[in-house]
This record gives structure tokens, C-alpha cells and sequence, in this order.
């Protein structure tokens, strides 16, 4: 299914250059499975047209109080059945405007009669953004359950740089997908770990593997969705950091390690998700190995097992580990559960996920074996973390 498959979205768009953005964003919502409404202010209209937002919506544009709906009551029955309201670009005069209650247009009118939670996503000029009037509109709208969305910082049309960039389309199009999942996990911290790790045998050369660090990441942005506070240590891979997770970067397997060990206090979950190497060189030459005899012996040392090492603690947290083999599943998983203790472990061959965008796994606890549709990996993370949230239920 897709993110936003059966949910209905209205899209307000006022008077800011990031309004070419909300056309974007606008195929993407159409494109998740989302029904999009389109509220366009005056101003919006003399940026992008309604037009373009018709076309890329499929459905009509509102833009007047006075639009007719069948009882003329645009601003009441808009928001009615939505299930959400996002402003994309947020202007300073329209955060201003909504602060203060005020209904002198359309959207500011149907952001008062919603029954649906309200996002914005601000875009200024980073001068209005830091004037002590914006900060205060902010403030007020954020005790009044607004959700805020940005801004990013970066070269704006002005040409200035700072502060008060729009969020990109696919931003905001991720933010409100979490924005919309359950938050079951309010108030929980999850630690995991993600990517393979490189150990090196001089200054160029290493011993690694190809995990992408794809999983990790998916599940560590499905934990995010679903309310935790989520830290993920990342092996050396080159993926974004999912929206609301803190990262800390790392190379070998002792420096992971050590990491998770920092990380580890005061969680309440730890996955184990990295494709941490079994080994690695007895002896790390300062230089580079030259080429020369045809064939040359490498001493090799075991690292240590962190995902063992953290279940074994006296205040363990909730552990999950994972398990790509390339044969008997069952067997090796279950056996592998069992000798670290783990109330579950999440299993694939290798063929159905290292390194690809798809990944299709089978969970192993104490009650047996639960295969998992084939998907992509976010929906795969997501149905991983629904597991692990009714288990913690379970045992809560």
C-alpha cells in the first residue's frame, strides 16, 4: 500500500516563492495514494496557478470563501473528513494571521473550522523568520497543537543564506506520513545499529561487507513515525538521516561498540540491525600493503559481539536482533536467538534484502515463526516495529 492510501489531505498554499514546492509536493501526496484538496490564497495564485495545482491534483481549487460547494460553505465542509490540514508555504503574514484567530480569507477561515490536526511549513526570508514577532507566532502556534515543519537553512531567492528555507516536497511529504502514524511508542528511546563496518588492514584497504545500511535506516525512521526518541549508529554508508533521529557515524566494529555502549543508558530498545564484521586484522600495517608475493597470510582477531554484550546486561533493554543467511533460516535464526537470549530476531536469506531496496524477513520469538509479506524495506520496518510495540505491550 501506498504511505498515504485512503487518506484525504488538504493542501493550503499562500503567497511565498516556495509556492513552485507545493506543486511538487502535490504529486507526490497524489502519487502516495492521497486525496488532495487544494486551498490557494490570492497571493498563492500569483505564483503558481490554480491550473497547474488542478491538473496535478485532479480536483477542483478553492481559493474564495464564496466558492460554491453545494451549501457555500467551503470553509466548514473542506475540512470535514480530511485528515489532515497542511500549509506549504507558510508565510510570516499567514502564521501571523493564524495566531491571532483571524478568518479574512478562505484558508485562514477553514484552519479555524477544522476538526483535523493543522501543519505548516514556514518559508521567509531568514530576517523575518528570526524577528522576535515570527518566534512569538511560533510559539503561540505550537501551544496551540500546530505542528511546525521546518524551516530548513540554506540559499533562499532572496540570495541571502539562513534560516527560513521551505522544507523540500519530499520532506514534507515523509514529515507528514509521521506525522500521521500511530505514535504508539510515545515516550520510548530505541538505540540501534545500522550498515555494515570497516576494518581496516592498512590506510587504503579493508575487510567490509555490502550491507547498505537500507534496513537500518527504514527502521529507524518507522521507530521515529511511531513516537520514539530514536538514535542510530551508522557503519559508513551515505544515506540520509531519517527526519527526527539523531545519528552518530562510525567506521570499525570497536568503535560501534563503543558507541552503543555511550548511547545505551536509559534505552528502552536496542536493535541490532548493522552487519557487524565477525573479524578483523590482528595487525593494521601504517602504509600501504604493496603488491608483490602471489600469495600472502592474514591473522585475523574476532570483534566483539555487541548485540550479545548489550542482552547480557544487568538492566538490558528490549533486544532485537537480525540474522541474513544465505541457508536454513529457521534453523540458524532460532539458534541464534536462543544463545543471545533475545526475545526476538528478525530473519532473511541474504538474496531477499543485503543491499537492495526490498527486503522480505521472518520474525522468530518465543511463540514460533511469523513470516512478513515481501516489500519495500520502510514497510517492512514498519511492520517490524508494529511486532516489537505489541510485544512491548505484552510484557509491559
Amino acid at each position: 500500500m501506498s504511505d498515504l492510501s485512503g487518506k484525504r489531505i488538504v493542501l493550503g498554499v499562500t503567497g511565498g516563492v516556495a509556492a513552485y514546492k507545493a506543486a511538487e509536493l502535490t504529486r507526490l501526496l497524489v502519487k502516495a495514494g492521497a486525496t488532495v484538496d487544494i486551498a490557494l490564497t490570492e497571493a498563492g495564485a500569483h505564483f503558481v496557478g490554480a491550473a497547474t495545482f488542478q491538473a496535478l491534483s485532479g480536483r477542483p481549487v478553492w481559493s474564495s470563501l464564496w466558492d460554491d460547494q453545494g451549501r457555500g460553505m467551503a470553509h466548514i465542509d473542506l475540512s470535514r473528513g480530511a485528515d489532515a490540514v497542511l500549509v506549504a508555504p507558510a508565510t510570516a503574514d499567514f502564521l501571523s494571521r493564524l495566531a491571532h484567530g483571524m478568518a479574512n480569507d478562505l484558508l485562514t477561515t477553514l484552519c479555524l473550522a477544522r476538526d483535523c490536526p493543522l501543519l505548516v511549513a514556514p518559508a521567509m526570508n531568514r530576517q523575518m523568520w528570526h524577528q522576535p514577532a515570527t518566534q512569538r507566532n511560533l510559539r503561540q502556534l505550537a501551544a496551540d497543537g500546530v505542528a511546525v515543519l521546518g524551516p530548513a537553512s540554506g540559499e533562499q531567492a532572496c540570495g541571502e543564506v539562513g534560516d527560513g528555507r521551505m522544507l523540500e516536497a519530499g520532506e514534507l511529504l515523509d514529515a507528514l506520513v509521521a506525522f500521521l502514524q500511530p505514535k504508539r511508542l510515545a515516550g520510548k528511546r530505541v538505540l540501534l545499529t545500522a550498515g555494515p563496518t570497516f576494518e581496516a588492514l592498512d590506510p587504503v584497504r579493508g575487510l567490509t561487507n555490502s550491507s547498505s545500511g537500507k534496513m537500518g535506516f527504514a527502521l529507524a525512521r518507522a521507530f521515529a513515525e511511531a513516537g520514539a526518541a530514536v538514535t542510530v549508529v551508522a557503519g559508513p554508508v551515505g544515506l540520509p538521516t531519517p527526519m527526527g533521529v539523531s545519528r552518530l557515524d562510525v567506521v570499525s566494529a570497536l568503535q560501534m561498540r563503543e558507541a552503543v555502549l555511550a548511547a545505551l543508558p536509559g534505552a528502552d530498545v536496542f536493535v541490532g540491525v548493522a552487519a557487524v564484521a565477525d573479524y578483523r586484522p590482528a595487525v593494521v600495517a601504517a602504509q600501504k600493503i604493496k603488491k608483490g608475493a602471489q600469495q600472502r597470510t592474514l591473522e585475523l582477531i574476532a570483534n566483539p559481539d555487541i548485540l550479545a554484550e548489550v542482552a547480557a546486561g544487568a538492566d538490558a533493554p528490549f533486544c532485537v536482533g537480525f540474522a541474513a543467511e544465505s541457508e536454513r533460516l529457521a534453523e540458524y535464526a532460532e539458534a541464534k536467538r536462543r544463545s543471545k537470549n533475545l526475545p526476538l530476531l528478525v530473519g532473511n536469506l541474504v538474496q531477499h534484502g543485503l543491499g537492495g531496496d526490498r527486503n522480505e524477513v521472518v520474525l522468530f520469538d518465543a511463540r514460533g515463526a511469523h513470516p512478513l509479506p515481501a516489500g519495500e524495506k520502510l514497510m517492512v520496518a514498519r511492520a517490524i516495529v508494529t511486532h516489537i510495540t505489541e510485544m512491548l505491550i505484552c510484557t509491559a
